[in-house]
């Protein structure tokens, strides 16, 4: 799949985001709600003692600290340096020691070929250009390494939420794509295309027990998570838009409780091997 040309400046797109996930309280999010991903994804790539791991856009370390855990070697990298800061504390807390790195997921600061396994848990799914993100993870997994995924779907919650936000965010850079593409295996087995090998995909669901209602959703995500948060900035102000919203995400947290206490977060796997 080729990525559209757009003249972009990289800088500021990158102290947008930057700016973003720093909103809020993403921590947060990560330890009630996603916690649990960080070590599927180190399951799945096999991550043991010996293995140079690099965590791209690892935000808090939900899956870096399990992989030091399990005796990597593990670098930690993100755009946001306030999430590599909290996750530094994080690890020291769990008596794990690995490196924490600011990076841009579009040009990672790191040799080719460096590590035996690259990975990322919904994190290098946000960064807006897709190809160049999955070009960069190849060139820094050496020939035969693991490369592991793991992206909500465009059909789960987060899927849904950016489709619903999508009016009342800001507009993306040129040639940005939507985030929840990488939750769709053909799109992301086109990014990684001849770069990659012995790719196996998987749907799996995150049970989540967090939310009573519909409204609990909308009030939870508004307040803690980025993307969310700079939406309603964009509508600041005005009163019919913003209850617009607001009814629009209680309806897609209803639908996903469906008369229940759980709700299912919907998210794809997958691992590769560099060719």
């Amino acid at each position: 799949m080729t990525q559209p040309t757009a003249i972009v400046d990289d800088s500021q797109i990158a102290a947008r985001h930057r700016a973003m996930w720093a909103s809020g309280d993403y921590p947060r999010l990560a330890a009630e709600l996603v916690a649990p991903l960080g070590p599927v994804l180190v399951a799945a790539t096999g991550i043991g003692p010996g293995d140079r791991v690099l965590d791209v856009a690892a935000g808090t370390g939900n899956a870096a600290i399990p992989a030091a855990e399990a005796g990597a070697d593990v670098i930690a990298s993100d755009l946001c340096p306030d999430l590599l800061d909290h996750g530094a504390r994080l690890a020291a807390e769990r008596g794990v020691t690995l490196r924490w790195q600011e990076a841009n997921a579009h040009a990672l600061p790191f040799d080719d070929a460096e590590f035996d396994v690259v990975m990322s848990c919904i994190g290098v799914m946000f960064a807006p250009f897709h190809q160049r993100a999955a070009a960069e993870l190849i060139r820094v997994c050496r020939p035969g390494g693991r490369i592991g995924l793991i992206n909500w779907t465009p059909q789960g919650h987060i899927g849904q939420l950016f489709s619903t936000m999508k009016p009342y965010a800001p507009a993306p850079p040129p040639g940005a794509q939507p985030p929840p593409l990488w939750g769709d295996e053909d799109h992301v087995r086109g990014l990684l295309g001849t770069g990659v090998t012995d790719v196996v995909t998987e749907r799996r669901t995150l049970p989540v027990n967090h939310f009573g209602t519909g409204a609990e959703f909308c009030d939870y995500f508004k307040s803690v998570y980025g993307p969310t948060i700079a939406a309603y900035r964009t509508i600041d102000g005005d009163a019919d838009r913003i209850a617009e919203l607001d009814a629009a995400i209680a309806r897609i947290g209803d639908s996903f409780l469906a008369g229940g206490s759980t709700m299912e977060w919907e998210y794809l796997v997958l691992t590769a091997r560099r060719a």
